[in-house]
């Protein structure tokens, strides 16, 4: 049996590591993450380490079999609703978080309203159409708001082709930008959490105030 730390405790650690002038601006950190798979289960466990106050998680999918390959879920997890099980999981490590959940499916009419109160937005969808549909929205509908992306992770190739760069003044992209998933080169583990690892240092920089690459 654990012992449930207090939210002084938690927060005490953070500052320690952090500093509390750090830790202030990623307690206000208000996130929403689009897609709760390989990209994004990870980059809500990085975010929620750190402290990030304010998490907005959207997908509308169940956890399935194939994605304990790559996603951070566990067997009993399997036929949950992926917002409810990573919110769960993420509630462990914080349980003083802010989390926000809509198990639905992100469409061209109901993404103004999904986005409409968040600061930063993290794309992490595995389908190209979808991708495309977020991003276009958001640079559309938000542009003053940041958009962290992401594009080329499959396989197992070298680690060193997975970048992050600045397209646009609040449009970041990372990955590679080239390697989709093939025969014998899918979604692995290494290589997703590689990427999604950028992005969510690139959010967290976001927070902090740096938008330079």
């Amino acid at each position: 049996m654990y012992h449930t730390l207090t939210k002084e405790e938690i927060y005490t650690a953070l500052d320690e590591r952090h500093s509390p002038e750090t830790q202030k601006l990623l307690s206000a950190g208000n996130v929403a993450i689009a897609g709760l798979g390989g990209l994004g289960s990870n980059v809500a466990y990085a975010l929620a380490r750190i402290g990030v106050g304010h998490l907005h998680l959207i997908d509308f999918d169940v956890v399935d079999i194939t994605n304990l390959n790559r996603q951070q879920y566990f067997m009993e997890h399997i036929g949950m609703y992926k917002t409810d099980a990573l919110k769960s999981l993420l509630l462990k490590i914080n349980p003083y978080l802010d989390i926000r959940t809509d198990c639905v499916k992100v469409t061209d009419d109901n993404l103004q309203e999904l986005f409409a109160d968040t600061t930063i937005v993290c794309e992490a969808f595995d389908n190209p159409e979808a991708k495309a549909m977020l991003v276009n929205g958001i640079l559309e509908h938000f542009p003053e708001k940041k958009l962290v992306s992401a594009t080329g992770m499959a396989g197992y190739g070298s680690s060193n082709t997975i970048i992050t760069k600045r397209i646009m003044k609040n449009f970041y992209l990372c990955g590679d930008g080239v390697t989709a998933p093939t025969y014998g080169h899918g979604l692995m583990a290494p290589r997703v959490a590689i990427c999604a690892a950028h992005e969510a240092n690139m959010i967290t920089r976001l927070i902090l105030g740096e938008e330079e690459i």
